[in-house]
């Protein structure tokens, strides 16, 4: 049984819960936070022991692995503290704002033998997942154009008001824009050339990015808007031979010759966050989770991918 230790009990926390407690494998033995509030709903959800401190967690249990939804300032920190105690860690998004930061985690898991691995959840969404075979595969022959849109409106509700704050948390490039980015490497490799332009006020951030390659290119926005705009996520590809459109939580194929395939759908909100509900995150512990193991290495995100997406995001 792999014993777990989540660090930092905010929003997207949530979701990682739920991934865990579906793994049979796997128990939340214990979970922290500076907040004493912020331990009660997941306690009484594992059964776990609650701590408001995480040298005394570290200290006084027996961990495996130590998943990691802090605010994004102290991921490699506390990243590189886990691993030198023994355990493997899983890190929300991003990997820090500093290539250095990407660069001192993995030092960290070569030279304390674990396993490392940041949670780029849409690697593992279904739907992507799904989009990305269709690249690989060409079933609809080669991809002509993309779009990739991410929004939603200004974050209130994180603590500290960190999200706010570029120097905590870079803002939409690193907060929304960053999942449509690692997708777009990943799926595609580096891009050939960046265009990009930024509306950006005290009470909004919108990018509209443009990543060229070789016969092809992908448009994002990525915002906070203000006002309340709802969350919304998606794509729309092109191919040769017809359009995947992933929209209102459902994925349509537009095949040439062929009338419109619905392949995936059914999403809806969870959470306070508005996000949308899917396997991802469950899909992406559960592979971490085997990963650990099996003591097979993590292929499926890799550190010179991240180290591409946090270059480009840099210059947003």
């Amino acid at each position: 049984m792999l014993k777990v230790g989540m660090v930092g009990l905010g929003g997207i926390s949530g979701a990682h819960v739920n991934g865990w407690l579906n793994l049979p494998q796997a128990k939340i033995a214990a979970v922290c936070d500076i907040r004493p509030g912020q331990l009660i709903a997941p306690m009484k959800r594992t059964g776990a022991v609650g701590y408001t401190d995480f040298d005394e967690m570290m200290s006084e249990q027996t961990l495996d692995i130590v998943d990691i939804c802090l605010p994004t300032y102290l991921h490699s920190e506390y990243a590189v503290r886990a691993m030198k105690k023994g355990c493997h860690v899983l890190c929300e998004k991003p990997a820090g704002l500093q290539i250095a930061d990407i660069e001192r985690e993995y030092q960290a898991a070569r030279t304390c033998g674990v396993q490392f691995m940041i949670a780029q959840v849409l690697r593992f969404w279904p739907e992507y997942e799904f989009l990305k075979e269709a690249v690989e595969t060409q079933r609809l022959g080669k991809m002509l154009s993309g779009h990739m849109y991410r929004l939603n409106n200004m974050p209130g509700w994180s603590w500290d008001d960190w999200m706010k704050d570029e120097s905590r948390s870079g803002l939409v490039p690193f907060d929304l824009h960053i999942h449509d980015l690692d997708f777009i490497v990943y799926a595609f490799g580096k891009p050939k050339n960046v265009t990009h332009y930024r509306a950006r006020t005290e009470k909004q951030d919108f990018i509209h990015a443009v990543y060229e390659f070789d016969g092809s290119f992908i448009t994002c926005d990525s915002s906070w808007y203000t006002g309340g705009y709802p969350f919304g996520a998606g794509f729309r590809f092109q191919f040769e031979k017809g359009v995947i459109e992933y929209a209102g939580g459902a994925l349509t194929v537009y095949e040439e010759g062929k009338e419109k395939q619905r392949d995936v759908s059914g999403s809806r909100n969870e959470n306070g966050l508005g996000l949308p509900q899917s396997d991802g995150y469950e899909r992406e512990i559960r592979y971490f989770a085997e990963k650990v193991e099996s003591g097979m290495p993590i292929t499926r995100v890799k550190e010179d991918e991240l180290k591409t997406v946090l270059t480009i995001l840099q210059n947003l």
